[in-house]
């Protein structure tokens, strides 16, 4: 116990893997991948996986950890969130308490693993009794918005993102809803940047597909590095959650690297992280909150 086990959802983007699992391999002591049984998505598509991918995970897991869980993760009574839901707390389960539970979707990538897990084990206390004192970590997106010719537009500003707990109950995706301690740990994340073809297909089996707001995909369709910062508002749900754009002439990483590392405008000030934090202490510090039960509990043998 008190591993740091990583869990990665496959689906019909599994490619991404290939890019999401080696910044976490050599910090973590498992990694699970969890795959529908039957090959579907929330919202029930069915998709293909090359047997090529396979082998490229038995290839590149030199120290054997990586183990693939399969399972029912479709159930055609929810929507597409709430199976999110439920297969990510069956893979919380699989990855087993007691332990630190990371999961990472397959379009993130971690840019300094290792410095997330030094933080994360100033909490090992946490995983004594996680059940009585469930808590969960944040880190930062560094949003791709679009790939281009000759570069690539990004969200300007850090977006919040769940990374990690130490008990599973989750309520909603990745949010338990408990405490969150906030770390300067900054993930790129492909979300939306992606050809027009798998942008419309991820959208048609996302989590969040009953919430997307259509007009978005107008303005991600004229981006280019030309008008990038006249186009404002450009976020799938509410979109002024993602004000205004950025550019840069380059798809290399280290390039991205770089770009997160000097960029006044991806920088998490000292002073705000403190507060979030302190401010996620006293709050949970006052609320006793009462045992939950998943609405999803009674489809786990399903």
């Amino acid at each position: 116990m008190k591993k740091i086990h990583v869990g990665f959802l496959l689906s019909y983007d599994y490619e991404k893997l290939k890019l999401a699992i080696p910044p976490v391999y050599k910090g973590a002591d498992r990694i699970f991948i969890a795959m529908d049984e039957k090959l579907r998505t929330w919202s029930g598509n069915t998709f293909e996986v090359d047997p090529s991918f396979f082998e490229w995970v038995k290839e590149f897991d030199v120290d054997n950890k990586i183990e693939y869980y399969k399972d029912n993760f479709y159930i055609p009574e929810l929507n597409a969130i709430q199976n999110d839901t439920r297969e990510r707390h069956m893979l919380g389960l699989k990855m087993g308490i007691g332990n630190w539970l990371i999961q990472v979707d397959s379009d993130e990538y971690f840019i300094d693993f290792e410095r997330f897990v030094k933080h994360l084990r100033k909490y090992d206390c946490y995983l004594k009794k996680p059940e009585k004192n469930p808590i969960q970590f944040a880190g930062f997106h560094i949003n791709v918005y679009k790939y281009l010719d000759d570069g690539l537009l990004y969200v300007n500003k850090p977006t919040k993102l769940l990374l990690a707990t130490n008990y599973p109950n989750y309520k909603n995706a990745k949010n338990t809803k408990e405490r969150i301690v906030y770390h300067d740990t900054f993930i790129l994340h492909e979300g939306l940047a992606r050809t027009e073809e798998e942008l419309e297909l991820k959208l048609a089996n996302w989590g969040h597909m009953h919430e997307v707001n259509m007009t978005f995909l107008d303005k991600w369709k004229m981006a280019n590095k030309d008008n990038y910062h006249t186009i404002k508002d450009v976020f799938y749900l509410e979109p002024g959650i993602w004000k205004e754009l950025g550019y840069l002439p380059s798809k290399s990483l280290t390039d991205l690297k770089k770009l997160v590392a000097n960029d006044p405008n991806l920088q998490i000030p000292k002073m705000k992280l403190f507060f979030r934090n302190f401010g996620q202490w006293f709050k949970h510090s006052k609320i006793k909150k009462p045992g939950y039960k998943p609405y999803y509990e009674k489809y786990f043998n399903s």
